[in-house]
């Protein structure tokens, strides 16, 4: 089973980012609350945190894309932990 990894939160009325960095790579282990990118807006550079444990599955961005709230921007494999 495969989880998303999605753009949540950005902040009072922000709606898109810019993509800047995995900070895991495919097939490395990730923890609940674990930081596993970072995107950054005009104001502020945010870290995304994984919601489950597992396996990173695949990055669906990468780095200068531009994402929005709600965006998927990859899989975590929940079985492989």
């Amino acid at each position: 089973m495969s989880a998303q990894v999605s753009i949540n939160d950005l902040g009072d009325g922000v709606e898109e980012a810019v993509f800047a960095a995995w900070l895991k790579e495919v097939g490395d282990s990730v923890a609940v609350g674990e930081a596993i990118a970072e995107v950054m807006t005009d104001k502020v550079n945010l870290e995304i945190e994984s919601t489950v444990a597992g396996v990173l599955a695949s990055q669906d961005c990468e780095p200068e894309d531009t994402v929005r709230l709600g965006q998927v921007i990859g899989l975590i494999d929940v079985q492989a932990s």
